[in-house]
Order: C-alpha cells, then structure tokens, then sequence
C-alpha cells in the first residue's frame, strides 16, 4: 500500500472535533474583525490631511469631510480640477454646498463638535445597546441575531459612504446613520465570545483568547487601509467597501456558523450539571447540599480566591446560585437582575473588571479615533500614509493581546497581569508624547510599544476574563451567563470609549501633552479597579494544573 501523502497525513491527524473547533474559531475571527473594519473609515475620512491631492489650498488640519481654509480662501468659489486641467473649456464651478472647506455642513467654523458629534452618536448608542444586547441575544439563536446584525451594520455603514455619492449635506443624515449602525453593531460582541465560550474550554484561554482577539487590531488595520486607500480619490467608497464586506460576512455567517457543539454531536467543553433539584417555578434556587463525596474534594482555588471574605480566611460554599432551566436540555436565560443576583464576591468581579475596562477602552480608543490626526499633525504626512502608519499601534495590539494571554495563563493570575502592563503603559505614554515629536522613526517605535501596552489588557478583560467569569463554577455551566456577563463588562468598557475621544476633542486644543496627561491619568485609573483583585490573587495560593478544565482534543 502507497504511503499517504504529507498533506492527507497532517488532515487526518486532527479528530473531527478538533477540526470543526479550528473552523469555528477562525469564523468568529473574521466575523468580528469585519465589524471592526467597518469602525475605521470615520477616523481616517474626518482627519485626512490638507495635502492630499484636490486640497492643495488649504492648511494643515483638515480633513476630507472639513478643511481649514486659509485666510481669503473661504468665501471663493471652488472649481473642479478637470475642467481646468483639460483646456478644453471654463472651469466648472461646484455647487455651493461643496467649498475649498470640506463637505458641507463640516465646512463651518464649529466643524470639530460637528465631527465630535458623529463619534459620540456611535460610541453613545453603542454603550447604551450592549446592556441590552447581551439579554436580546441570548434568548435568540446566535446565527440569527449574529446575522441579523451584519447585514444591518453593513447596510448602515454603507449608507453614510453613499451620502457622498447622493451629495447628501443633512448633519441629521450622518448622526442617525451612525446611531443606527452603533446600535446594530452590538450584536456582534456577546454573540462571537458566547459562541467562541461554548467550544472552547478554561485551558489555555488565555492564549487562545489572546490569539482569537487580534481580530480587533486586524480589522483596524483593513480599515484603515481600505479607507486610506479610496480618501484621496472618492470618500464614499471609504464606508461603502467596508459595509459590502460586513454584509457578505453575514451571509458567510448565516451559512456557516455552528452555536454549540452539540448542535453537530461534538463533544462538548462546557460543564453540564444535573436538574434533579431544580424548580421550573423558580427562576433562582439553592442546590441541595453536596454528596458525601463530593464534600471530600478541595475547594477549587478559583472559587477560593473570589470567596475570600476578609482576604485572610475563605469560605466554603455550601450552597451555590443554580440557573434552571425548562424541561429540555438547554437553560434558560437570565435577565440582566439576574446577572446582578449571582454570588456576591463574583459580582464584585465583574464591576472591578467592567471600571477597569471602562478607562482601558478610554484610552483605546482614543487612540482609535485621534491617532491620524496626531500623526498628521505630528509628522506632516499625508491621509494614506498617516493612516497606514496607525497601524503600527494594532500590530502592536496583536502582539499585546496575544502577550497577556500566555502570561496569565502562565501565572493563573488575569488581574495581576493587566495591572503590571497597566503600569507600564502609563510611562510609556508620556515617552510617546515626547519621543514622537523627533521624527518618524520614533514614533513607529512608540506605536507599536505603547500598542502592545494598552490593548493587552483590553483584550485580556474583555475576552479570557470575561469568558471565565460568565463559565464560573457557580453559574453551573449556564452558557446562557456568558452573553450577559459579557454584554455587562463590554458595555461598561463601551462608556469609556465614547468619552475618550470626547475628552480629546475638548482637551486637545489646548495641546497633544495635555490629551497624554489624561491618557495617563485613565491608565491609573484602571490600575486602581483592580488592586483589591491583585491582592486577592497575590495572597491566594495558584490554582494546580488539574484545577482547570482542559481543552478537551479527540
């Protein structure tokens, strides 16, 4: 018998199981990188730099939806390029909404809390939707609700780029559309870590949560090239290619995306539990005590360390928060009191964990939204290259994320591990502020360093954290749990980012030390959230290598 080739040997190694978990893993990857794709383009549009072709009469900072005109130049008439470049007749002048100052209404005098506005509609509506998110999701099947959102978000985004070709000038066009789009936009978060949490198990989260959310630094990248690319030339396709794309991933998921293992007969990861003493009647009940030999066993760090009552003693839970369900096999879902409901010292967890997020995501982004303008400004590049040189800072994400991961695996200690990347970003912030004025090879060097810093932790909380959280032992093994407990951590973050760029707008005129006094300022905020967290971790002795569940591969 012939000897199998290599290729059919390296397939065949791999358990079908494992196969359909590496599916979904990278599904949800790109699933949720294309939402990210579609949040770019409004940083790159709004900043894009005077130089760029088209606007030579015009100062520095501007940007393609606003340009800063020069003294004299605002009240004369804008002619077209083309007709005066051919020579084959008079200049063509452009109608009067259309200015050497941008596109109108972002051409007038007030222009920075017009675009501020478009920021803040999205950021705002996000927030304020990812509450109610996670408790809408989980009582939907998640391709449904996941696919409903893509399309929708894709249609949304679309739209604001198609107000440039339909020379739509209504300020009220822009606002709605981006509310809209943010509002949709969170169905995207709870669904892909819920569906990620049911194939995946506590071993190795970290690194592998870490690796899985790169998508956020990838789809910040493709947007800003995909964005970068077209401002020059024709804004509106900046938003109307990142919407195509979101829309056919959502058919993508709708055709592929697989809820829960057991939907196909895999094995599944998730711990299942007995309802012999469960109440139907009842939406929360006390478990009966545990069997004779299940009294024997040690108590698991993890719950030790959450149940620390007066961080010298713990206490051994003799009863734990069950979440029934109906007679089926699936339970139900909880409402967002319910999330409230669950053990005490674990919901102090998850506040702890959802403050720190919320100045972690401040600082993120700002960096999101005001990061081509300080390069434009910075380094007096043009609107391509200052948006292809931000992605230096996501690239420096991806390997930040991917970092904190494996190091809080290594140690068994998530809080401990955001807190010392957390002190180191607030330094390196204030380095950044001054190193990058010296030229672009230092700033390249401080993007990618101050990258790494601040999105390890937003990664690590809002991924590997929130995912163990939303599992924990005394939610018993209630998958509906992670959709809340992460639209709740997320959400929380979401305040952060919509007053991040909010503070950088009014803070910025007043000079860029002042927007890194702040950064800094929020950074250690964020390290505050979770001291009580760190000493918890530090004075609890580290979970052994059999205390979690591994991934289990067949």
């Amino acid at each position: 018998m012939a000897r199998l080739p290599v290729g059919i040997r390296f397939i065949i190694s791999f358990s079908r199981d494992q196969w359909y978990r590496a599916f979904i893993f990278v599904l949800t990857f790109l699933l949720y990188a294309s939402f990210h794709l579609s949040r770019k383009p409004i940083s790159i549009v709004k900043w894009a730099s005077p130089e760029t072709p088209g606007w030579r009469r015009c100062e520095k900072g501007g940007g393609e939806l606003h340009k800063h005109c020069a003294a004299g130049d605002e009240a004369e008439p804008r002619f077209s390029g083309q007709g005066s470049s051919s020579g084959h007749g008079p200049p063509h002048q452009l109608p009067d909404n259309e200015t050497d100052c941008g596109w109108a209404p972002f051409d007038k005098n007030n222009y920075q809390q017009l675009l501020g506005a478009l920021d803040y509609s999205f950021l705002c509506a996000y927030a304020i939707g990812m509450y109610l998110s996670g408790i809408i999701g989980e009582r939907l099947p998640i391709r449904y609700y996941l696919t409903f959102g893509m399309l929708a978000s894709g249609a949304f985004t679309a739209l604001f780029g198609l107000g440039y070709f339909y020379d739509v000038h209504s300020l009220g066009f822009y606002v709605v559309t981006q509310i809209l789009n943010g509002l949709v936009q969170t169905t995207g978060w709870p669904s892909v870590v819920t569906c990620l949490g049911n194939w995946f198990g506590k071993g190795r989260r970290g690194l592998i949560m870490g690796v899985w959310n790169s998508h956020t630094s990838v789809g910040n990248i493709l947007g800003s090239l995909i964005a970068g690319y077209w401002v020059s030339t024709c804004w509106g396709l900046s938003f109307v290619v990142p919407g195509a794309i979101v829309a056919a991933m959502g058919i993508v998921c709708f055709l592929f995306l697989i809820e829960h293992p057991k939907d196909i007969r895999c094995s599944s990861t998730l711990s299942t539990h007995s309802k012999g003493y469960e109440s139907a009647a009842d939406r929360f009940r006390l478990q009966k005590p545990a069997l004779h030999g299940e009294k024997s066993r040690p108590l698991d760090p993890e719950m030790q360390c959450l149940l620390l009552a007066d961080g010298k003693s713990s206490i051994c839970p003799s009863h734990v928060v069950v979440l029934p369900g109906d007679s089926g096999s699936s339970t139900a879902a909880i409402s967002f009191t319910g999330a409230l409901r669950i053990p005490r010292a674990l919901f102090q967890g998850v506040a702890e964990f959802s403050l720190c997020l919320l100045f972690a995501k401040l600082v993120s982004y700002t960096f999101l939204f005001w990061l081509p303008m300080y390069i434009t400004s910075v380094d007096h590049l043009d609107a391509k290259k200052a948006g292809q040189l931000s992605t230096l800072f996501d690239v420096g994400g991806i390997f930040g994320g991917i970092l904190a991961g494996v190091v809080s695996d290594r140690l068994e200690k998530r809080a401990s591990t955001c807190g010392l990347m957390l002190l180191l970003a607030a330094p390196t912030l204030y380095v950044f502020s001054t190193v990058s004025k010296m030229g672009l090879e230092a700033t390249i060097a401080m993007l990618l360093l101050s990258g790494a810093l601040v999105s390890g932790p937003y990664a690590l909380i809002t991924t590997a954290v929130s995912a163990d959280l939303g599992t924990h032992k005394s939610l018993k093994g209630n998958a509906h749990a992670l959709s809340t407990v992460t639209a709740i951590i997320d959400g929380t973050g979401s305040v952060g980012a919509a007053l991040g760029p909010l503070l950088a707008g009014l803070i910025s005129p007043s000079g860029w030390s002042n927007v890194f006094y702040m950064l800094m300022f929020a950074d250690a905020c964020a390290l505050l959230f979770l001291i009580r967290l760190i000493h918890k971790e530090l004075s609890c002795p580290g979970p052994t290598a059999g205390d979690q569940a591994p991934l289990k591969e067949h």
